[in-house]
């Protein structure tokens, strides 16, 4: 194993090359084919089979043994109490920036856990669907704000997390349209006391907020396992206007897209763009709120130029 380039930031970590981590997939089979893959992969993310073998499936083995270690631990509790205690959902939590890639990571996850029979019903969840509506946002003057933490409505997100942590059934969560880049109303998606919930969005793993004398709950606070999917921010930018410029040939044509106006943008003027629009917003959010909670991570995903997966940094227990 590598020893950590920066020992402050890392120390909690034990630092795995590629190489390293690909050895502990310990004869995982491959469940995905190159088809069912791809229609996980978001737009201008890169993940190849080889991905999937060398980083999803040792990570998937972990997060395996990890829940069968919470089910043999509400057994042992269940037992103590007679039989009384109440089986609930395992939740896993997934952070990191815009374009990043850590929508197919969830997607992934997800897949990988549904196809092992230890815990058949994974369903996932992602923040975006319990961000302010438009109207709110403008009203409130933040619409330039939106993926900050305050453009969420957190109450209805921790609530809907801690119900999701009570073993309620029959929860309904909150559906986002990227396209109309808004809140759909009349759609909202149902979670019925999954074996495994994975959640994703950027800002997940935060702590902080308005000083409260009052004990807080964070969002992260119900998760049993958590991951941070990482990249330099040069790479980041760079990932960000290459899918730009991808949207600006597809998604931003569609009549009904909030972004309609950016189709009508030369390539340069579209590179201008989406760099002032990095530097205004999502840079700021990514050093503000984002990547200040790496550390708080269970494990760590490195990506390297293209996409490439290239270290993993698991916490020491």
């Amino acid at each position: 194993m590598q020893t950590p380039t920066d020992e402050r930031r890392l120390a909690p970590y034990t630092c795995f090359s590629r190489a390293e981590w690909a050895r502990l997939r310990n004869g995982s089979r491959m469940p995905l084919s190159e088809g069912q893959l791809q229609t996980m992969v978001s737009l201008n993310d890169s993940v190849s089979l080889e991905d999937v073998a060398d980083i999803y499936l040792p990570l998937v083995r972990l997060i395996q043994l990890y829940y069968e270690s919470a089910q043999q631990l509400y057994q042992a509790t269940s037992a103590f109490l007679g039989g009384t205690a109440q089986k609930v959902p395992y939740v896993i939590g997934i952070a990191g920036s815009v374009a990043v890639g850590k929508s197919s990571t969830a997607r992934i996850v997800q897949a990988l856990l549904a196809s092992r029979s230890v815990a058949p019903r994974v369903d996932l969840v992602t923040t975006d669907g319990f961000l302010l509506p438009n109207q709110v946002l403008q009203e409130r003057g933040i619409m330039h704000r939106k993926g900050f933490p305050e453009s969420y409505d957190r109450r209805r997100l921790l609530q809907f997390i801690a119900d999701i942590k009570s073993g309620l059934p029959q929860l309904a969560a909150p559906i986002y349209s990227h396209l109309v880049y808004d809140i759909v109303d009349d759609q909202v998606q149902m979670v019925d006391q999954p074996d495994i919930l994975v959640v994703e969005g950027l800002n997940v793993l935060q702590r902080g907020g308005q000083p409260s004398r009052r004990p807080q709950l964070f969002v992260s606070d119900f998760f049993d396992f958590s991951i941070y999917v990482d990249a330099d921010e040069s790479l980041l930018q760079q990932w960000y206007v290459e899918r730009f410029l991808k949207l600006r040939e597809t998604a931003f044509r569609d009549p009904s897209s909030y972004f309609r106006r950016y189709s009508e943008l030369s390539a340069e003027e579209s590179v201008t763009v989406a760099r002032r629009i990095w530097r205004e917003i999502n840079g700021v959010n990514l050093r503000q709120n984002i990547e200040p909670t790496r550390e708080r991570a269970d494990l760590i995903l490195e990506k390297g130029p293209r996409h490439t997966l290239e270290r993993v940094y698991l916490r020491k227990l």
